[in-house]
């Protein structure tokens, strides 16, 4: 069973851009990102990133008293029962990984940082 997870590094590189401008620490944006990309129908299993070069990321930092929800939201997605080690840290790093991405995409089209907040806040998390 894995506790730590290492994300890509354009993963980092979005989680300290986003982060400087909207003054949240990675935990905040991985779970941001991981909401992103669960809203995305596409298979996790068919996003690929092989890239673990990024920030070094526990466990209980992510998904802390929440685990158990976690884990049964990524199952649903999954549409089947994952294994601890699919679970964390396999489909988590995909998840933040495609997430992240998504959250970029987000904040670009965004007017303003207020609209960018609105949305996320409102769950408007479509692309």
């Amino acid at each position: 069973m894995g506790f730590r997870l290492k994300t890509s590094v354009q993963t980092k590189e979005i989680f300290e851009e986003l982060g400087s401008r909207m003054n949240l620490k990675p935990f905040a944006l991985c779970k941001l990102a991981m909401s992103m990309s669960l809203s995305n129908d596409e298979p996790i299993e068919n996003y690929k990133s092989n890239d673990n070069n990024g920030l070094e990321l526990n466990r209980q930092t992510i998904t802390a008293q929440y685990d158990s929800l976690f884990k049964a939201l990524l199952e649903q997605h999954a549409n089947r029962s994952l294994t601890d080690d699919e679970y964390f840290p396999t489909h988590s790093k995909l998840h933040i990984d495609r997430g992240a991405l998504m959250l970029k995409n987000r904040y670009i089209y965004s007017s303003s940082l207020e609209h960018f907040i609105s949305q996320i806040a409102q769950g408007d998390i479509s692309i």
